[in-house]
């Protein structure tokens, strides 16, 4: 069995870190303004990370129907199992959206009803936007600033300017871990036919990317202090080390590039943390 198909593979528990950090900073700021609610925040928690569970386990589906694709019957049975999880994932989360939307109020179910779109149709056919090439863009909106609005409306706040501009980093940095993933997978997407954005634009310009969304988050924390939308920016010089660290597997050969999603995880996660400190 092709051990990407193992359950804790497909689950990718360190992604988990964006779930937990976008909702997190919505959540935060709500309990800043004052207005937060416990138990909706609570439930947006287990929301964002149902969801988050649920993407990782579809994400393998679409192998099932790629030409050539060479899978034993154990593979299938695993991916088949694994889509099947994901999607009671998403069948656990809708109540949980139901209630907020209820509670809080009927502006949240077109934010809901598009992350939910949005994540069915990360790899699934005939939407597969990874395979278009639209990953790292559709993301940022996505899983970074819809689940940050998202997160800080049901947990008691209201849709606003500064809550679309606390977002914007995590968003970035959201974003960047979809492209360590295309770039840790650049060689074996290729051989595949995948066309990831890594894969058409090819590893040295998307590693030239990686490094700009690494530095216009930089720039734009600095921008959110500059306008007083967060007051600790020195609690985020911890982050410098997580932000350090998956540098050095961007020039090694695909054999050793393999820790460098999880490292750009433990940034996504590491940031999140200390940017809910700083607000």
């Amino acid at each position: 069995m092709n051990d990407k198909y193992r359950f804790m593979r497909a689950l990718r528990p360190f992604s988990f870190g964006v779930a937990i950090a976008t909702c997190l900073i919505g959540i935060t700021a709500a309990w800043h303004e004052g207005v937060l609610l416990p138990l909706n925040a609570l439930l947006v928690l287990a929301g964002g990370l149902l969801l988050q569970a649920g993407v990782n386990l579809i994400n393998d589906y679409a192998d099932l129907e790629q030409p050539g694709r060479n899978l034993s019957g154990l593979d299938r049975a695993c991916i088949l199992r694994n889509f099947r999880i994901g999607l009671g994932c998403f069948l656990l989360a809708t109540p949980i959206g139901f209630y907020l939307i209820i509670d809080r109020t009927l502006g949240l179910a077109p934010l809901f009803l598009l992350g939910l779109v949005g994540a069915l149709g990360y790899t699934l056919n005939p939407v597969n936007y990874k395979a278009r090439g639209l990953a790292v863009v559709l993301v940022f909106w996505l899983m970074g600033v819809l689940m940050v609005a998202g997160s800080h409306v049901a947990a008691g706040g209201e849709l606003d300017p500064d809550i679309i501009a606390l977002s914007v980093p995590v968003s970035l940095l959201v974003s960047l871990l979809l492209l360590s993933n295309e770039l840790r997978d650049y060689e074996s997407d290729r051989s595949r036919g995948l066309r990831t954005l890594t894969v058409r634009s090819g590893y040295s310009r998307a590693r030239s990317f990686y490094y700009l969304l690494l530095g216009l988050t930089l720039i734009v924390t600095l921008a959110l202090w500059g306008a007083e939308l967060i007051t600790r920016p020195w609690v985020l010089i911890a982050a410098i080390p997580l932000a350090l660290r998956p540098l050095k597997y961007l020039t090694r050969p695909a054999a050793e590039r393999r820790p460098l999603t999880p490292a750009t995880g433990q940034l996504v996660m590491g940031y999140g943390l200390l940017f809910c400190l700083s607000v």
